[in-house]
C-alpha cells in the first residue's frame, strides 16, 4: 500500500510551543496514529507533515488540523503525524492529548 505525504501550515501564537525540544506520543496501530511534536521557531507558525495510507481526505485533514491549532492556542511547533486509518475524531483527540502531555498536563 502506497503512503501519501501531506503538508500543512497554519498561523499560530508566537512562543506558545512546548517546554522540551520534542515530544512523542502514540503508536501507529490499526485505527490510530503517532504524533511527534518539535519546538521550532517559525514566527508562530504551526507546520504539519502527515503520512497516511488513506487517499482523498486532504480537505478533512486540513479542517481537523486547522481546528486543533485554533482551539489549542499553540505556535512555533512542527508536528509529524504517522496515521494508520484514524478517524477525524481520533486525530483531534490524539493531537490534544499529545499537546497536553507535552505541556505537562496543560492544554493552553
Amino acid at each position: 500500500m502506497a503512503l501519501q505525504h501531506l503538508e500543512f501550515s497554519y498561523p499560530g501564537i508566537p512562543g506558545a510551543s512546548i517546554p522540551d525540544q520534542w515530544f512523542h506520543s502514540g503508536v501507529v496501530g490499526s485505527g490510530d496514529m503517532e504524533v511527534l511534536l518539535t519546538r521550532k521557531e517559525q514566527q508562530g507558525k504551526v507546520t504539519v507533515k502527515v503520512c497516511t495510507p488513506v487517499r482523498g481526505f486532504e480537505q478533512v485533514w486540513d479542517k481537523v488540523l486547522e481546528r486543533f491549532v485554533l482551539e489549542s492556542g499553540c505556535g512555533d511547533l512542527e508536528l509529524e503525524i504517522n496515521d494508520n486509518n484514524a478517524t477525524p475524531f481520533v486525530v483531534g483527540l490524539r493531537l490534544r492529548q499529545a499537546l497536553q502531555d507535552a505541556r505537562g498536563g496543560e492544554l493552553a
